[in-house]
């Protein structure tokens, strides 16, 4: 017997598509503008989860260059039949507006660890599209479908058949179902069982009035009769629980015959407050009632913090805190924004035992920054770095990131004057898209102090950057900063206005080079750590 703590998947990991195939589970979730694109997730006890894959890492499958902040990949689905993986997502284009623009694209594989196929374009209907494998050997896709007029935009759900040997959806598209009263119909998910065709659906939102509801039907086209005690799942209601937004679930049968639900859930600071995690990944206890409807295990609504589950524990080797860029390949932790980690930008063969990132745009492009990130997964964590940079005038800089979007993030940076003979220390700050420089003056360094050692720490609101010359002694820079802006509530709320924000803090290093002239620095190691609370 293992205890699950939830959530299984920490810091941003939204949008859950579950299967198993024999004894092994595998988790898919949305990485919207990171890349490579799709985060796939293994386990063999429900508990122990470890990453494995990102399928969409070639232009040729994702091309997300100029995408604003929270568009990209949407809400992946994750299917197997006969011997092949079936991966379906959305490239949203643009969603700030009336206009909605919203490609879905399938990808196969035989291998889940291996190359996937180029894509198939599906349609441009909606987001949240997925696909279904019928008993009959017949193929289905569903999507929630958007509408433009008097700003409806949720336009409830369609279905449409898909010709796997011409590689294209094919025949009517029918309107199946409309939604209930929680509004925001998205995130379908077709299941059959005992004669019955099941929708699972998220609604209310993906903020905090978030819900898993259920239907069903004896035809796939329905009509669709809602569930008795919709919805099955939400914390709509219960503002003090320590899980809330719970939605958007798929779910799946273990190898014992035992029923699970995954579903994205967030960990506010306080009531209602942001959550500075972003939306992760939790699992709850599902069974089939003799009235062939899905109810929680507990017949209760909200996420228990802990779960058993009847499995022997399989844990995976814990990876190390410090990366010191001793390996061939990137850890896969590291994520780029928008476009492919290539050697022209991100190079760690150049100079052995270092990253080499070459200066390119600012932290505010959509297009060619020379950033890598890792998610922020813990309340209380410390992120640092050893920088060896030789900048020549104060349009070059490099350092250390902690970084939501283009309109908020924190930059502790070593820079050079216009002469290129003093260098210094700076914090930008980033809040909704205005920036500011919270040290009075900049730090300037000793001459030829090439290598400089930056650090933040972030436990849960409160983020501090400190440097040092020598990796011992560590000196606070700037004031205490507010790290609860890095979130998806304050992007939505903050003086009540709303944007797309749908992703989660990360920490990283990066360097810009607004010259031009694609000056390089070199990284010798990057840390992760968590803290005691």
């Amino acid at each position: 017997m293992a205890v699950v703590n939830n959530p299984i998947l920490k810091g941003f990991n939204p949008d859950p598509s579950i299967i198993r195939v024999g004894d092994d589970y595998y988790i898919a979730t949305s990485t919207f503008e990171w890349f490579p694109g799709v985060q796939i997730h293994h386990s063999k006890d429900l508990k122990n989860w470890q990453l494995i894959a990102r399928p969409l890492n070639r232009l040729s499958q994702l091309d997300m260059k100029g995408n604003p902040d929270s568009c990209g990949v949407w809400a992946p689905c994750l299917s197997y039949d006969q011997g092949i993986f079936y991966l379906v997502y959305s490239n949203v284009r643009s969603f700030d507006g009336t206009w909605k623009d919203t490609p879905n694209y399938l990808v196969t594989t035989e291998d889940i660890r291996g190359a996937w196929s180029d894509p198939v374009f599906l349609n441009s209907s909606g987001f949240d599209a997925s696909m279904y494998h019928d008993e009959d050997g017949r193929k289905w896709v569903t999507n929630m479908i958007t509408d433009h007029r008097k700003n409806l935009f949720f336009g409830g759900i369609i279905l449409q058949e898909y010709d796997a040997k011409q590689q294209k959806l094919k025949g009517p598209i029918s309107s199946i179902f409309k939604g209930t009263d929680l509004g925001c119909t998205e995130a379908p998910h077709i299941y059959k069982r005992n004669g019955y065709y099941y929708l699972i659906l998220a609604e209310g939102g993906t903020e905090y009035g978030h819900a898993v509801t259920m239907c069903r039907s004896k035809s796939i086209e329905g009509p669709y009769e809602l569930h008795p005690n919709n919805p099955i799942f939400t914390a709509k209601d219960n503002p003090n629980h320590s899980l809330q937004k719970s939605g958007h679930a798929d779910i799946v049968e273990s190898a014992n015959g035992d029923w699970y639900i995954v579903y994205l859930v967030g960990r506010p600071l306080s009531p209602k407050g942001r959550c500075t995690l972003g939306r992760e990944t939790a699992i709850e206890q599902v069974q089939w009632a003799d009235d062939d409807w899905l109810y929680p295990l507990t017949n209760s609504k909200l996420t228990r913090p802990k779960i058993a589950v009847p499995f022997k524990e399989h844990a995976f080797q814990k990876e190390e805190a410090r990366d010191d860029f001793d390996a061939k390949e990137l850890n896969i932790s590291f994520q780029s924004l928008r476009v492919p980690i290539t050697s022209d930008w991100a190079n760690l063969g150049l100079r052995s035992g270092y990253m080499r990132l070459f200066g390119r745009e600012s932290l505010s492009s959509l297009h060619k920054q020379s950033l890598l990130g890792r998610r922020v997964q813990h309340f209380n964590i410390e992120a640092s770095l050893a920088l060896e940079y030789s900048p020549t005038n104060f349009q070059q800089m490099a350092g250390l990131v902690c970084y939501y979007n283009t309109g908020h993030f924190y930059y502790l940076y070593k820079s050079s004057d216009f002469t290129g003979k003093e260098n210094y220390l700076n914090i930008v700050a980033c809040d909704n898209f205005k920036t500011s420089e919270p040290l009075a003056e900049p730090i300037t360094l000793p001459i030829n102090s090439n290598k400089v050692f930056l650090k933040l720490n972030f436990n849960k609101k409160a983020l501090n950057f400190f440097y040092s010359l020598d990796e011992q002694n560590w000196n606070p820079i700037g004031p205490s900063l507010d790290g609860s802006i890095l979130s998806d509530d304050y992007i939505q709320d903050a003086q009540n206005r709303y944007r797309p924000a749908f992703t989660g803090s990360f920490v990283g290093m990066c360097c810009q080079d607004l010259s031009g002239q694609n000056l390089h620095a070199d990284f010798d190691w990057f840390e992760y750590k968590e803290l005691e609370n």
